[in-house]
């Protein structure tokens, strides 16, 4: 009897041994969402293309126009989502991240009106959802008995203040004899610069971009009251370029942060965030950045944005490492929690000459939110769900940063670098 269980557990041994430890313990990704006509030709079935079957799965009809899915599994992946196309019936489609989750939404054309039931598919992996065409009362009947789906109600803390973050004590200090206190948060564009655009959705970047930082501000001076915010705007209004990064040096900021948005005029599918610190433009997409952002002066005085040579830039490398340093750090922490928290792609850190950040003598980043040129990203950006999302994302790096900071204070007791 001992012999054969002496053999059972070698045999479970080996079988373990040729599994590949990723199937053992795989993270559930929904690739793509499908559409396609019912062979009966009364509706359609809408496929999500998952690589393990979900938890579970809620579903609501609030209006004839518009379905909500809940997906519920353990840190689903959807980093690499492809959208359907846009049909006559099929307006779009909207991933919302939630906890152990995601929300899809999707929009339908006025006039369209189906009922709907969830089924797994055959493969066991794929979730099917079928759409079978009705009346306009049938409809009705139906939205009556539905709920709306708050997506926000399924994120435990959104930004809140509550998450261990452990110490790390590699990172150069801001400035000798001063703890990290004061910030500036830089909307980008403003008044008569609106930045880029989707003017076929009518959004520009200065608003979206005002509307995230004011929340980001929010959540600060919420969440960590002895922190001072100050802002470059708080309206529509232009502000210089030289004049943002000087705000934190006349304030002796410890951290400059501006938000854009960007845009790819002959990409529409190119989506995701980037984080900048100043340096040389490494990258072909970080030289179209700079370009755009830079180009803002010709708003100032006139054509011929500020060209920062490869020469000075070189320099400030060498006389500002300490910034570059906290600069590159944050900036890694920003895209980490759009990657991991907000579930956005993330199109990494990025160095480039950015004359916003040039003229900050502090530590400084550029956050690009994401794509108005991309429908799909424009419409999560313009929605208060999207900003509530990208400005927690944002105030968290912050918070982790603060908190990392404050620790390595106590820890080391003495300055290891200035930048005064």
């Amino acid at each position: 009897m001992k012999r054969k269980f002496l053999s059972l557990l070698l045999l479970c041994s080996t079988i373990l041994l040729i599994i590949p430890a990723e199937s053992l313990f795989a993270q559930t990704e929904l690739n793509r969402i499908s559409i396609a006509e019912r062979s009966d030709g009364k509706g359609f079935v809408v496929r999500n293309h998952l690589s393990n079957m979900v938890d579970s799965v809620k579903v609501e009809q609030p209006s004839s126009d518009r379905i909500q899915m809940l997906l519920f599994a353990q840190d689903l992946d959807t980093l690499n989502f492809q959208y359907p196309p846009e049909t006559n019936t099929f307006n779009h489609f909207d991933l919302y991240p939630v906890d152990n989750g995601i929300g899809v939404e999707i929009s339908l054309s006025a006039g369209s009106y189906f009922k709907t039931r969830t089924y797994p598919d055959q493969n066991g992996k794929d979730l099917l959802l079928a759409m079978e065409s009705i009346s306009s009362s049938e409809i009705d009947e139906i939205t009556a008995k539905s709920s709306e789906i708050d997506f926000t109600s399924y994120i435990a803390d959104i930004h809140g203040f509550d998450d261990v973050v452990e110490a790390d004590n590699s990172f150069l200090r801001i400035r000798d004899n001063q703890e990290f206190n004061v910030i500036i948060l830089d909307a980008g564009h403003g008044g008569h610069d609106p930045g880029t655009g989707n003017r076929s959705m009518g959004l520009q970047e200065k608003d979206i971009a005002l509307a995230v930082t004011l929340k980001v501000g929010e959540y600060i001076k919420e969440h960590i009251p002895e922190m001072e915010v100050v802002y470059t705007r708080t309206d529509d209004t232009f502000v210089p370029l030289s004049e943002r990064g000087l705000t934190a040096t006349r304030n002796k900021a410890d951290l400059f942060v501006s938000i854009h948005v960007n845009s790819a005029a002959n990409a529409p599918s190119a989506r995701g965030t980037e984080t900048f610190f100043l340096g040389l433009a490494r990258s072909k997409s970080a030289l179209e950045v700079m370009k755009r952002e830079n180009s803002v002066v010709d708003l100032e005085n006139g054509p011929g944005s500020l060209d920062l040579s490869e020469e000075e830039l070189l320099v400030y490398e060498l006389t500002n490492t300490g910034n570059l340093a906290i600069s590159e750090r944050i900036a890694s922490m920003v895209e980490n929690q759009f990657k991991n928290r907000a579930q956005r792609r993330s199109r990494g850190v990025k160095q480039a000459g950015l004359e916003a950040l040039w003229h900050a003598s502090t530590p400084a980043v550029l956050i690009e939110l994401g794509f108005l040129s991309n429908p799909s990203e424009a419409r999560f950006l313009n929605s208060d769900y999207g900003q509530t999302i990208m400005a927690s994302a944002i105030f968290r790096a912050i918070r982790d940063f603060k908190l990392e900071y404050d620790r390595s204070i106590k820890a080391n007791g003495e300055r290891q670098a200035s930048n005064e």
